[in-house]
């Protein structure tokens, strides 16, 4: 997997001061993406321990939040394996971080193992899902993190539990 990005310090994807990845590699390719030459698998640079160990030092501050994964797309099949592995490893060594993850992906599907070999896993390893494609039609520049009005923030446990989406409380601030 290849990267287009690690940010440090990101206050605007997510809550909180988080330390955010920009994975290469969409093949959503909405128009007027943000990020459109992040649609690339080749973009960027390679991803590996230094990397990993670069995030993981990041999120050793006391004031970041958490981890925020953005692309690209992190749950596509081809980067599903290397995220997964990450967030693992986020969780053994900060397990009050919180993760976010946008994906042009619909947690439905997602849940039901319909993306990957690594989809549902990977999932399950979320806090927060910001899911859903960009729609130019539906942007909205009001929407506090995210890009147009069909995108929806869910919090991931309990939208398993339910086995339906759960939203995200958007008036909690932190």
């Amino acid at each position: 997997m290849n990267y287009a990005d690690i940010r440090p310090i990101d206050v605007a994807n997510g809550q909180g001061i988080r330390v955010s990845l920009f994975v290469s590699g969409c093949t959503h390719a909405c128009p007027e993406c943000f990020n459109p030459e992040a649609w690339d698998f080749q973009y960027g640079n390679p991803f590996g321990p230094e990397q990993v160990e670069e995030i993981l030092t990041a999120l050793s501050k006391s004031y970041v939040r958490g981890l925020s994964l953005l692309g690209g797309e992190p749950f596509h099949p081809n980067n599903q394996k290397t995220v997964l592995e990450l967030v693992e490893k986020v969780r053994e060594q900060y397990p009050e971080k919180d993760i976010w993850c946008y994906t042009g992906y619909l947690f439905e599907d997602l849940a039901a193992g319909k993306v990957g070999d690594y989809g549902r896993a990977l999932l399950e390893q979320l806090d927060v899902l910001v899911d859903g494609p960009f729609v130019i039609a539906q942007k909205n520049l009001s929407l506090r993190f995210r890009g147009s009005s069909n995108q929806r923030i869910l919090e991931v446990s309990p939208s398993l539990e339910q086995g339906q989406p759960v939203l995200w409380d958007e008036t909690t601030v932190e």
